[in-house]
């Protein structure tokens, strides 16, 4: 059985754990716990960078990151389930994906800023950079939100991904700023059951 190792924290693994269940794999691929802070944990020598998740294979060899992951749960799928055959739906799916997972780039690296530097040392430039890179794309997404297909394509899912953290981490925010996207989250949460299974736990 494969196995998908990630904490349950994590948007990119929350990715993955959707993906799982849009695709019907939920007999052939399980979720293991995995944490980045134990050098003692495998995850190291799963994958060198030390990054969730982390796709474990039936011959012990592994996948990653989550762009990969996903990829390679759709071809077990059968292909073109999450990521569409057609060209230009294909790539209209992977640029919400890359705009998805920016924003969570972004998002963690602000947390991390406050989780790992006393707040007198905390670099006012490095965090305007990152929050000036979710403002700018919340703001893209909002003025014109994507569609939602039936089952969502990858980029959906990683949006969904990415506007969850945001509610996890800034709670409020989302609403208060993009009515829209807020408005989109619901809808996606309402029709893919996976996504509240997959809440993070409280912080």
């Amino acid at each position: 059985m494969l196995t998908v190792r990630t904490s349950f924290g994590s948007p990119f693994g929350r990715k993955a754990r959707i993906a799982i269940s849009v695709l019907g794999l939920d007999s052939k691929v399980s979720v293991e716990s995995a944490t980045t802070q134990d050098p003692a944990d495998p995850l190291r020598q799963q994958n060198p960078l030390g990054k969730i998740p982390v796709l474990v294979l039936d011959d012990g060899s592994a996948i990653f990151d989550s762009p990969v992951i996903i990829e390679y749960l759709d071809h077990l799928a059968g292909g073109g389930k999450i990521i569409p055959a057609d060209a230009k739906a294909r790539f209209d799916a992977l640029r919400l994906q890359a705009l998805a997972d920016g924003i969570m780039d972004a998002s963690i690296l602000i947390v991390y800023e406050g989780r790992y530097r006393p707040a007198e040392k905390h670099e006012q430039k490095w965090l305007d950079l990152q929050a000036g890179k979710v403002d700018r794309s919340l703001a893209a997404l909002e003025a014109k939100p994507p569609g939602l297909d039936s089952p969502p394509n990858v980029g959906q899912i990683s949006l969904a991904c990415a506007l969850g953290y945001r509610e996890f981490r800034f709670p409020g925010m989302l609403k208060k700023n993009c009515p829209r996207l807020s408005a989109w989250l619901d809808n996606f949460a309402a029709r893919v059951p996976s996504f509240d299974a997959t809440k993070p736990p409280p912080a």
